[in-house]
């Protein structure tokens, strides 16, 4: 996955980092996804949800894959799911419109049934992404179902908003799948 990034780029992410640290970066006793305890707490659906913070995780992750040869932008319900149209949306605008899709944790019992949203074929190339990386313990699980279902599909790279060093880059090595975060948490407990 690119690491260069351009000054335009660097503003981009500088905003961004701001736009987390007043919207989704709340501390206090939280009890995280994975069951770990902790004294602060990222609710990136906060800033994913939010128009400039779309927009900017758009841009930012959309440049890190451009020159992937990428095909759909996936990843687990809930988290990823804004931030998927935020990058597929990008990729349009940038005239390489990607698909995307949504994996439940849980297959459906009605309509169509099936573990997957949206646009994943057997024969794409895809890159996963999440809001806050812990233990990756949910894109895991995506990972798992999408091998399970499509054998064929290649899983290029997992890619974060916000990596917590807990086990997640770890994990992802361990699968053979590449890891890249935006931000390291470290960088808004300096703040």
């Amino acid at each position: 996955m690119s690491t260069a990034t351009c000054p335009l780029n660097q503003n981009m992410k500088q905003e961004l980092f701001q736009i987390i640290q007043r919207l989704s970066f709340k501390k206090g006793d939280f009890i995280l996804a994975s069951g770990q305890r902790s004294n602060y707490y990222v609710d990136c659906r906060l800033t994913t949800l939010d128009g400039r913070g779309s927009f900017l995780i758009g841009h930012l992750l959309y440049e890190l894959i451009q020159n992937l040869h990428v095909d759909a932008v996936g990843g687990m319900t809930l988290g990823a799911d804004p931030i998927i149209t935020s990058v597929t949306y990008r990729s349009a605008e940038a005239g390489h419109p990607l698909s995307g899709f949504i994996v439940r944790k849980e297959s459906k019992g009605h309509g169509a049934g099936g573990q997957f949203a949206g646009n994943l074929a057997p024969w794409m190339r895809v890159v996963l992404v999440e809001d806050v990386v812990t233990t990756g313990g949910s894109t895991l699980k995506a990972i798992d179902a999408i091998q399970k279902a499509y054998p064929s599909v290649e899983i290029l790279g997992v890619l974060a908003i916000i990596d917590r060093n807990a086990g997640g880059k770890e994990a992802f090595t361990r699968c053979g799948i590449p890891f890249q975060a935006l931000f390291d948490v470290q960088a808004f407990l300096a703040e």
